[in-house]
């Protein structure tokens, strides 16, 4: 079972709104991250998946903390000579379940005054972060695991999160290929798609000269474990 999400924009000049897209679940410890939805139809012979999404270009990302798991986008709003400005963003969340569907939070890249929207994250967090004062009073940081240049004109931003074990899941595989859920090609808004055990979002572009992905992770300092994820995209 899967969900589609859709944020309806507000057309006034504004800085930051936060969309719960909704909750997923890390059944194994390892996670699949990308920023292109695409699934080879066939594994060869003697690969394992995990070897087969390496090589295909996928972030395969260990010692994820197994349970219920929050996603959710923030967007950037800006006009510009009266028309959408279609650059973006997708920022960092606070919220908790049960607790709010929908906070305004401070973008953590640009001044409030001066922002354009240029960037957008997809964000994940397990659903006991919040409980932990580690979090709350910033001693747990991101920390960047890899990152890459898209040099050439972008069709959309997308990011991706996935659990291993169910990679190859019917309800997965749907979110994988972006064709059967994204927005119409003159369609600006961010869309986003969830399953039990994955998350994905993309936003249309305009003409671009690329994007720089970056893949940023939180973990918890005493066991080590993944507790947030962030796939950020910024137009180059």
């Amino acid at each position: 079972m899967y969900m589609d999400c859709v944020m309806i924009m507000n057309f006034f000049p504004v800085n930051l709104d936060w969309m719960r897209i909704g909750a997923f679940f890390f059944d194994s410890n390892v996670a699949v991250l990308t920023d292109q939805l695409s699934l080879p139809i066939k594994v060869p012979q003697g690969v394992t998946v995990e070897t087969m999404l390496r090589s295909s270009g996928f972030c395969i990302l260990n010692n994820i903390k197994r349970g219920i798991w929050i996603a959710g986008i923030s967007l950037i709003i800006s006009l510009s000579s009266s028309k959408l400005n279609c650059r973006f963003a997708f920022g960092q969340f606070l919220t908790l379940l049960c607790f709010s569907d929908l906070q305004l939070v401070r973008c953590p890249v640009c001044n409030l005054d001066t922002c354009e929207g240029t960037m957008q994250t997809l964000d994940a967090r397990h659903v006991e972060l919040f409980l932990c004062e580690e979090f709350r009073n910033g001693t747990w940081e991101y920390k960047e695991i890899a990152c890459h240049d898209i040099k050439k004109h972008t069709e959309g931003a997308t990011g991706g999160i996935f659990d291993l074990k169910h990679i190859r899941d019917r309800c997965t595989s749907d979110i994988l290929n972006i064709k059967l859920w994204s927005s119409k090609p003159n369609d600006w808004q961010p869309k986003a798609r969830i399953s039990l055990h994955a998350v994905a979002v993309n936003t249309n572009l305009q003409k671009n000269e690329g994007l720089h992905v970056k893949f940023q992770v939180m973990r918890d300092e005493t066991s080590g474990d993944v507790v947030s994820i962030r796939i950020s995209q910024q137009l180059l």
